[in-house]
């Protein structure tokens, strides 16, 4: 696995741009180990490393679990109703 150390676009990937802290490749996407070798050292365009790579933990290597989160839905307090009275007729 590879993580993004600079940010740069992949002219392999129709420019799709990756963000320091990245994993490379996306999802779904294969490349070749010259491309990983041409990206990790300065034999890309840029002159520098691009990627570096990362050793997997247990803990990214277990797959991952769902989630769920109970939450609770209360609806908000009722408002009363202003009071509509009658106008007062003048007792003139």
């Amino acid at each position: 696995m590879y993580k993004v150390i600079l940010f740069f676009k992949d002219l392999h990937d129709k420019s799709f741009e990756y963000r320091p802290g990245d994993v490379f490749p996306r999802s779904g996407l294969k490349v070749s180990q010259e491309r990983l070798d041409e990206l990790a050292t300065n034999k890309n365009r840029r002159g520098k490393p691009l990627i570096e790579k990362v050793e997997e933990t247990e803990a990214e290597q277990a797959p991952e679990k769902d989630v769920v989160v109970e939450t609770q839905i209360t609806e908000p307090p009722k408002a009363d109703k202003p009071k509509r009275g009658r106008k007062k007729k003048n007792a003139d």
